[in-house]
């Protein structure tokens, strides 16, 4: 049975998501109880377990309903435990979770927030990374440094291309308008940007993205690449610093 995944528009720009294998229904991150819950009720699905990515608000307001609902159990970060609701298994990188095509492996992958995870479903070539990864972005460094972030990103570059990468916002139209001040003579950039826009006005997200398709367009992680370094005028300096920079004017958006 292959993972089914639904996507469940949270808030004003959150996505949280289902994940439904042989085992069960888990979900990715709660950012409010009521559109999780009705997407569950209409499926006549059960919940098991919360997977949370990180502490923030906006990742995590929906825990304490669901969990009295549904009865799922809740898992996070070890390394954000004191600020997350109460955890019934605190996680690490490396830790699994779940068996076969449901099963997820945990990416560290700090930056936006210190003990800030991803989840990475390898059978169903999925990996839910909210607010590190984003669709043609990254998530502002609230705690941690520029070379966290690079480092973490890095790691999610190496994954198979084919896979699907969710993240957590629907940011990514506002994302291209800035890409495309990095690297406008990208034509992979200037495709995808048109395409985003006709995806928005028919009401389409954006995510999930191939990761070939990130790393072809998202600046964020094409910051080694010598035509983004040359586009810059940063040819000599050190990915990490072209990182910085791309972050920084970012903020400055």
């Amino acid at each position: 049975m292959p993972l089914e995944i639904v996507t469940v528009p949270c808030l004003s720009d959150n996505y949280a998501y289902l994940v439904k294998g042989p085992g069960g229904a888990l979900l990715i991150d709660a950012p409010e109880a009521g559109p999780i819950a009705e997407a569950l009720e209409s499926r006549g699905w059960g919940l098991d377990a919360i997977l949370i990515t990180h502490h923030h608000h906006d990742h995590v307001g929906g825990v304490a309903e669901l969990r009295t609902r549904f009865g799922a159990q809740v898992m996070g970060p070890a390394a954000e435990a004191a600020r997350l609701p109460p955890l019934d298994r605190a996680l690490a990188e490396g830790d699994r979770i779940g068996e076969g095509p449901a099963e997820a492996e945990v990416i560290a992958v700090p930056g936006h927030t210190l003990g800030h995870v991803a989840y990475l479903f390898a059978g169903g070539n999925a990996v839910f990374t909210a607010d590190s990864l984003m669709a043609l972005g990254c998530g502002r460094l609230f705690e941690g440094t520029p070379a966290m972030m690079w480092d973490s990103l890095t790691k999610l570059a190496a994954l198979p291309p084919e896979t699907l990468v969710f993240s957590g916002h629907e940011y990514t139209s506002a994302n291209a308008r800035f890409a495309m001040t990095v690297e406008p003579g990208n034509d992979a950039l200037r495709a995808r940007s048109a395409e985003i826009d006709r995806h928005r006005a028919e009401g389409r997200p954006t995510v999930p993205v191939p990761l070939s398709v990130e790393l072809a367009t998202n600046p964020f992680l094409r910051a080694g690449r010598p035509e983004l370094k040359a586009a810059l005028g940063l040819e000599t300096a050190a990915d990490v610093e072209v990182f910085a920079e791309i972050r920084a004017r970012k903020d400055r958006f």
